[in-house]
């Protein structure tokens, strides 16, 4: 539903397509039909071309005039053909470290995401497809790096404070203001407002922009507060958070100052992803994830420069009792400042959009109430949702106290079960995430159109692709997780690096319900349906709570959390159950289930005998060369290729047309 008309909206924007292509949502919206067909004839696909199924919606658009017709059955032209699949990450064109590797490279007359590369006839060569594809890998390159630099800091964080009871309340501290802000807008922001901000682009004079800088404002003011109600409630939050840490009253004072330095992040949390989603709107999808980047910089810099001044924990045998305030002041305050770039770092890439801000007050009125009334139910899903988070710290930080204090166990709490899921959320950020970002402003369009069949066919494409990688990985944390957790976080200590290991392990199959609820749970977002997410959430957060209590008590206090990290996953396999019947009864009955699932099943076929030479392979190098920094690389990469040979022989033998279409694809890149 629009908005309703205030003298802004109800004119067509201004400006026309742009004469070198399709360069965003806007455009595609701004566009006459006869650019249209223009743009469809140029952008045809080839037969054959694995790329095919990306330009149904093209050939699909309704006059003006008439309603649109819903799609309901297969696609006409056709049956369904084994190999309709696209690649899921393309290689990234050259140019694009340069334009990307900072917000000054960025603020360019073109956002990188938005620049179609030409053929040799000078026109642009990808359409819609290649534009959705681009923006996927600028993403996912950006997520990478991200990722990879939230690896160093969070390696060097467990080098400094430890994996005991000093790196639990750092842990907190870091986890508290994302819950709250999550709990706040968090939710409502990052599912809600993408549709409601893509109509208001489409339906204003001014593109959306008075839209946005309303919400902007309202944000502003909203995480404004809970900032300054939340740095005077820590001591609450921290108990809220972990009994044990509260009780303990050198604990609880390091805990209670990381808290309030770090709790202003909430502030410019928002504000980085209110700018961010403004941006995805508009077509712009790669600002968002390659400005963390910076924050993770800053940090880096910031533990850095700690060590030079107190040395690593494990050497200076530093704990709750014995870190000098000044060097709890220097984590606090880098903590918060590196959110701070972050967020200061979007700005740039908006003015490049032409989006100016300015702080609006007028919200009554003006379609705000309709998102927030949406993003209710998301709230609710994310409170359901961090519950189980909850429950989890207070255990895991009570069991690793205990498995320090009687068994002398180190990398059994909470920060070694946070940093194992950060390992084994990766795929899931640089492949799920990342494509159905980008896809989630198309599956809003087909959805308000009432094109079921454009929604399933995106649902099952978004699944079978992203388990060609997400499948074997997950497998892959049962073979590595060893030697990937005592590489990354050996210096810290090769035993509480190895328990992180084992954690990672146990998150190992979890991660394949999980990139498939993630999946699933974006059609109800693009129906605008906040409710079914929230009732599906509450079932995975209670069976989620449940394992976890049962793990903590019938578990010995070294294992209690390994057993959690297992609890994890089995929550998300309860949960796609529920959330597939759901979206197959929105969606007429029809998901393309069958088709899926023989994905999957292949896909988990060729994983085993990649999994086992794999651990074979990383177990033989480890008992030669040892659990340290030298042993452990070298078994992550053999281990590594095994996987990735055996897999592919496997699944080239199964005949799996989703890994058949990559691989042809990335030959084709090559020139083979």
């Amino acid at each position: 539903m629009n908005a309703p008309y205030d003298g802004e909206r109800g004119k067509n924007p201004p400006g026309g397509p742009s004469p070198e292509g399709y360069s965003g949502i806007d455009e595609l919206f701004s566009e006459v039909p006869q650019d249209q067909a223009r743009r469809r004839q140029d952008a045809s696909p080839q037969p054959g071309d694995a790329f095919a199924h990306l330009y149904r919606d093209q050939d699909h658009h309704p006059d003006p005039q008439q309603p649109p017709h819903p799609r309901t059955g297969p696609e006409e032209p056709g049956p369904r053909r084994e190999d309709d699949t696209f690649p899921l990450l393309p290689p990234i064109p050259s140019a694009a470290p340069e334009a990307a590797s900072g917000p000054a490279e960025a603020v360019e007359e073109r956002d990188l995401a938005d620049e179609p590369p030409e053929t040799p006839t000078g026109k642009p060569s990808g359409g819609k497809a290649a534009g959705l594809l681009r923006s996927s890998a600028v993403m996912a390159a950006g997520t990478m790096v991200s990722r990879l630099t939230g690896f160093v800091r969070s390696a060097l964080i467990v080098v400094a404070l430890g994996a005991a009871l000093l790196g639990d309340t750092y842990q907190i501290a870091i986890t508290l203001p994302t819950m709250l802000y999550i709990l706040t807008v968090g939710g409502g922001l990052n599912s809600v407002f993408v549709p409601q901000l893509v109509r208001a682009m489409k339906n204003d004079a001014d593109g959306g922009e008075a839209y946005a800088n309303r919400l902007l404002t309202l944000v502003s003011v909203i995480l404004g507060g809970l900032t300054v109600a939340s740095v005077l409630a820590a001591p609450l939050l921290v108990r809220l958070m972990s009994v044990d840490i509260a009780s303990n009253p050198a604990a609880n004072d390091v805990a209670v100052t990381f808290v309030r330095f770090c709790m202003p992040s909430i502030f410019f949390m928002g504000i980085h992803v209110v700018m961010g989603q403004i941006l995805n709107a508009r077509g712009r999808f790669g600002a968002m994830m390659w400005t963390p980047v910076l924050n993770n910089v800053v940090i880096i810099f910031t533990v850095a420069l700690f060590l030079g001044v107190y040395g690593a924990a494990d050497t200076s045998g530093m704990q709750v009792d014995t870190i000098p305030p000044e060097g709890v002041r220097l984590l606090g305050a880098g903590t918060l400042l590196g959110l701070v770039v972050q967020a200061l770092a979007m700005i740039p890439y908006l003015r490049a959009t032409g989006f100016r801000i300015r702080p609006r007050f007028d919200w009554k009125g003006q379609g705000l109430g309709k998102a927030m009334k949406l993003a209710k139910w998301t709230i609710l899903f994310v409170l359901a949702n961090q519950a189980g988070v909850i429950v989890v710290s207070q255990l895991s930080t009570a069991a690793g106290e205990t498995a320090l204090t009687e068994g002398g166990h180190n990398g059994t709490g909470f920060i070694a079960y946070s940093n194992a899921q950060l390992i084994w959320n990766m795929p899931q950020a640089i492949i799920t995430v990342s494509v159905m970002a980008a896809l989630l402003p198309r599956l809003s369009r087909s959805a308000h159109d009432g094109d079921t069949g454009a929604v399933r066919d995106d649902i099952s494409h978004g699944l079978r692709n992203s388990a060609v990688a997400i499948v074997p990985i997950a497998f892959g944390f049962l073979a590595l997780g060893v030697p990937m957790c005592t590489f990354i976080y050996g210096s810290a200590g090769t035993e509480g690096a190895r328990n992180m290991g084992f954690m990672l392990m146990a998150f190992g199959i979890g991660l394949i319900p999980f990139s498939v609820q993630y999946v699933v749970l974006r059609a109800f977002y693009a129906y605008e349906d906040t409710r079914t997410p929230f009732y599906n959430t509450v079932i995975v957060a209670a069976v989620n709570a449940a394992a976890s209590a049962l793990c903590f008590l019938l578990l010995p206090a070294r294992w209690a959390v390994i057993g959690m990290a297992g609890a994890y996953g089995l929550a998300y396999i309860i949960g796609v159950g529920i959330a597939w019947r759901r979206l197959r009864v929105k969606l007429d009955g029809d998901l393309d289930g069958a088709h899926v699932v023989r994905t999957y099943a292949r896909l988990a076929g060729a994983s085993l005998p990649a999994t086992l030479a794999a651990g074979a392979a990383a177990y033989g190098i480890m008992h030669a060369l040892g659990s340290g920094y030298l042993g452990s690389f070298t078994a992550l990469l053999g281990g590594s290729v095994v996987l990735a040979v055996v897999f592919v022989a496997a699944a080239r033998r199964m005949r799996i047309a989703e890994l058949n279409a990559m691989i042809g694809m990335v030959r084709t890149r090559l020139g083979r």
